[in-house]
């Protein structure tokens, strides 16, 4: 019995080291928005930064017309962010 507990502990161990390993890596990415003319306009591309499949974060700034996001990138690149952005009138590039 012992050693079956044993073998269970390592196991679970494993698979729990396995799962972490897999896990995708959060990056970030700068884009330059431009076009914002009022204080609602970064919410409406925070909003719209925040719905987009793998973005975890997005904060954006008004006066330095930019946008900061952490993403997944299995599930999402800088440039397809950019062109959402862009698709409801600011238009947005990825900063280098």
């Amino acid at each position: 019995m012992k050693t079956h507990l044993i073998s269970l502990a390592v196991a679970l161990t494993i698979g729990v080291v396995s799962h972490v390993a897999l896990a995708a890596e959060i990056v970030s990415a700068t884009l330059e928005v431009k076009g914002m003319t009022c204080a609602s306009c970064p919410l409406t591309v925070k909003q719209l930064l925040k719905k987009q499949p793998g973005v975890t974060e997005a904060s954006v700034d008004y006066k330095l017309q930019i946008a900061q996001i952490k993403f997944d990138p299995d599930k999402t690149q800088p440039e397809r962010l950019a062109k959402a952005v862009t698709d409801i009138g600011f238009p947005t590039n990825v900063k280098k």
